[in-house]
């Protein structure tokens, strides 16, 4: 192997990361190393990541170095920040993982917040809420900042009213491929900030990003948990209650097959439930006449939606916090009409053998509709349902989850939109090209893809629901 020809056996030379280490300030860890596993650790334990090198990025300086590198050696880059989704293993790659990067700033009077892609919407919500205000966040706060927003970012509470949080970012520092940091805003770089925004993260490293935050407190929310025999009366007290609401209402219904653990309250442990979702911006009381149609709709296992503070979001879905493998599927409908509901209650209700550990539909609409002030391109405007599925279980029962997953997803093709939701993509939805470009709707992923072929022609980018070069 002549000097020039820097990977050997899909292992970096010594003497080229020793040149790695000189030039950043954070760790640089191969396989094999003390701190390596924990570095890599991901939220699904059944997506691994086995990156040749790992930099673990303190500032943009490092994240520069760290692509260059990559670039001069041949190796696709991958990023991980709380490793919420992950869908390729970087095996032979460059991984940088961003969690010691944790700058935050609150401008109350601008209601915007400045953060680095080390941070969870836990640690920014905390930090707006002694101001008073709130971010679009989702379901889950314990998710990284940067990774929701990129693949749109659908919130269960603000959504509805205000759209996407992809909607509602300002400014974006991104390293590129070619290691250049840039200072992405509508007007600086107009095409690629339209494509960063949706396109997740196939045209950088977000180094730091800039939103708006909003007037928000509290909310009016939580669970109803209904017995999973009751699935179809919920289902269709819930279809026919939608058009009755507006914006400022947003909610979601769960088939769940609780495990038996202390976590959760006694009525749940190791229960088939139904578990209908709320938040709402009104009053308690608004809001109680508001839902008492579906508190009525089936008896009731244990009724959690009260009064909270904006900082609760989280106990809406109560989604797990700790790490788990798991499998999953989604599709956005066009429609659910009385029939969908009929094919759902087939597929996951009683009788059904259904043993995913949970599937939910979102309902969208409002302002998840409407174009923002600057566009982007998230693909899932106009869809008014998301439906996600979700099997627990390790590696080696991949076949059997995989089919249980298969058969949710082909009971419900007749009503299936093509596009979908980025952040809701699996790895195997997000690995095959076909698919991806369905995601994204052809005329988008074309746009896209022209983006990528300015921006990263080599593809240095491509551990993610990739977006290839035109």
């Amino acid at each position: 192997m002549s000097a020039d020809e820097p990977v050997r056996d899909g292992k970096l030379r010594a003497e080229d990361v020793a040149a790695l280490r000189r030039a950043v300030s954070g760790p640089v860890l191969e396989p094999g190393a003390r701190e390596y596993g924990a570095e890599c650790a991901t939220y699904n334990l059944t997506c691994g990541l086995r990156p040749a090198v790992v930099v673990g990025a303190t500032d943009e300086r490092d994240v520069r170095e760290a692509v260059r590198f990559a670039a001069d050696h041949g190796l696709p880059v991958a990023v991980k920040s709380a490793a919420h989704q992950v869908v390729a293993p970087a095996e032979g790659g460059l991984l940088i993982t961003t969690r010691r990067m944790r700058g935050l700033v609150v401008d109350a009077g601008n209601r915007t917040v400045r953060c680095e892609p080390g941070l969870r919407w836990s640690d920014v919500m905390a930090r707006t809420a002694e101001h008073g205000l709130a971010p679009i966040v989702g379901s889950a706060p314990d998710v990284g900042v940067v990774g929701y927003t990129l693949g749109g970012g659908q919130s269960p509470l603000l959504g509805r009213g205000l759209g996407y949080a992809a909607d509602h970012v300002r400014r974006l520092n991104l390293v590129t491929a070619d290691g250049e940091l840039r200072r992405v805003t509508p007007r600086s770089e107009p095409d690629l900030f339209w494509a960063v925004l949706g396109g997740k993260g196939n045209f950088g490293v977000v180094t730091e990003i800039e939103f708006d935050v909003f007037p928000v407190t509290r909310f009016y929310g939580g669970g109803v948990y209904f017995p999973g025999e009751h699935l179809a009366e919920v289902l269709e007290a819930w279809r026919t209650w939608l058009p009755t609401v507006g914006e400022d209402m947003t909610s979601s219904v769960a088939v769940q097959r609780l495990p038996d653990v202390p976590a959760l309250p006694e009525p749940l442990r190791g229960a088939f439930v139904v578990h209908l979702r709320i938040g709402y911006l009104g009053t308690a009381d608004d809001g109680a006449a508001l839902i008492a149609p579906l508190r009525a709709a089936a008896p009731v296992l244990i009724d959690l939606v009260e009064e909270k503070p904006f900082t609760a979001i989280g106990e809406i879905h109560r989604d797990p916090v700790d790490p788990m493998p798991y499998f999953d599927r989604s599709l956005c409908l066009e429609s659910f009409d009385g029939k969908t509901a009929e094919a759902l209650v087939d597929l996951t209700g009683p009788g059904s053998g259904c043993t995913l550990a949970n599937v939910e539909i979102r309902a969208l609409g409002g302002a998840f509709d409407r174009e923002p002030e600057v566009p982007n391109a998230v693909p899932s405007r106009g869809l008014p349902f998301v439906v996600f599925g979700f099997a627990v279980g390790a590696p080696e029962q991949a076949g059997t989850l995989r089919a249980e997953l298969a058969r949710l997803v082909d009971g419900l093709a007749p009503w299936t939109a093509g596009r979908n939701m980025v952040n809701f993509l699996s790895p195997d939805e997000a690995t095959d090209p076909a698919g991806v470009r369905e995601a994204y709707g052809a005329e988008r992923y074309d746009r896209l893809a022209a983006v990528k072929r300015r921006y990263d022609p080599a593809n240095v980018f491509r551990l993610n629901h990739n977006i290839a070069p035109a």
